[in-house]
């Protein structure tokens, strides 16, 4: 998730954008595995079985983000998270995704990074196209950080979205973007030093000329944590939050999906600044204050089987709904 943005939660205010540093000097990352024994998951926290969750496998979920964690520490332009990409790439392909891949270079305060965008496209009958999105890379200036929730939960649940997906043509095309270079390479609140992958993507739609056609972008970060409360982001489009909202509601999770708001810059701003419609599902708050936000602490003993399994039911309901709305 960023690593600098400003959250407001009621009269609580951070001043850390999601995407935005803890600090403002670039630590030392060393890449590798940090592969241990997985943690015990306690009953409360099982995944429930997947024809509970419009069956979306919670626990594969979880899986992938275990082993997209146990590459280590995944900043830009590291080795660990080239060997990241080809995982992705690579489970991407054997579910049957057409994949396009954008390879770009990001100018950084750290210098030129080599980054890489990945989407899973789902092809429907006509034009249009629901945008999934989530970022894959971590934070770069905390030792030690391998990301379980933010980064590998939100990318865990996408792999098992697109293993549902891939392979059936929709009413609407479903496009699934892995985003490269989500996190500050030093200072999320200077130089614009944040979203570089959301932003070439949006760029790019804009310069092809397939702005026009992305009818709707929900974005997933932080979102596996054990003790989930996901709140309306108030940059968040209205009628796309009202939709995803009501959708968690029938499904009878309004505890997961509270009514409080809150304010958090995303990778979903990007495509806001184009004039889409976009929604942030993300719990930054009861991270940060458990105290597990950007630090080494971020490791898949803080992640729930039952949270991914709970989001994910919500936004494939969602992609339902909004299917309904955009097929004519």
């Amino acid at each position: 998730m960023l690593g600098g943005l400003r959250i407001s939660l009621g009269i609580v205010a951070v001043a850390c954008a999601m995407g935005c540093s803890a600090g403002g000097n670039k630590s030392n990352v060393t890449s590798g595995s940090v592969a241990a024994a997985g943690p015990v998951i306690a009953p409360q926290d099982k995944a429930p079985a997947p024809q509970q969750t419009g069956g979306f496998d919670g626990q594969r979920a979880y899986d992938y983000t275990a082993k997209l964690v146990s590459f280590g520490p995944r900043p830009s332009g590291s080795d660990a998270i080239k060997k990241t990409q080809d995982y992705i790439s690579g489970e991407l392909r054997a579910d049957g995704c057409q994949i396009d891949e954008d390879n770009f270079n990001a100018q950084t305060p750290i210098g030129t990074l080599a980054m890489k965008n990945i989407v899973a496209k789902v092809p429907g009958t006509g034009k249009n196209v629901i945008l999934l999105l989530t970022h894959y890379d971590t934070v770069r200036t905390t030792p030690n950080f391998v990301g379980a929730e933010d980064g590998g939960s939100s990318t865990g649940l996408m792999l098992e979205a697109a293993r549902l997906l891939c392979g059936k043509k929709q009413p609407v095309a479903i496009w699934m973007a892995f985003l490269d270079g989500e996190e500050a390479m030093v200072d999320w609140n200077q130089n614009n030093d944040h979203t570089y992958g959301s932003r070439q993507m949006a760029a790019n739609l804009e310069l092809t000329g397939q702005l026009k056609n992305i009818k709707a972008v929900i974005l997933v970060d932080m979102i596996g944590q054990k003790g989930l409360h996901i709140s309306k982001d108030s940059y968040s489009t209205p009628w796309l939050t009202d939709l995803v909202w009501s959708t968690a509601a029938k499904l009878g999770y309004q505890n997961v999906f509270v009514p409080q708001t809150s304010s958090t810059e995303d990778d979903h701003q990007p495509f806001l600044a184009k004039g889409l419609a976009a929604v942030d599902l993300i719990d930054l708050n009861d991270y940060i204050n458990e105290g597990y936000w950007h630090t080494a602490q971020d490791t898949m003993d803080k992640i729930s089987p039952k949270s991914l399994a709970i989001v994910g039911h919500v936004v494939l309901a969602s992609v339902d709904e909004l299917e309904k709305k955009f097929s004519q």
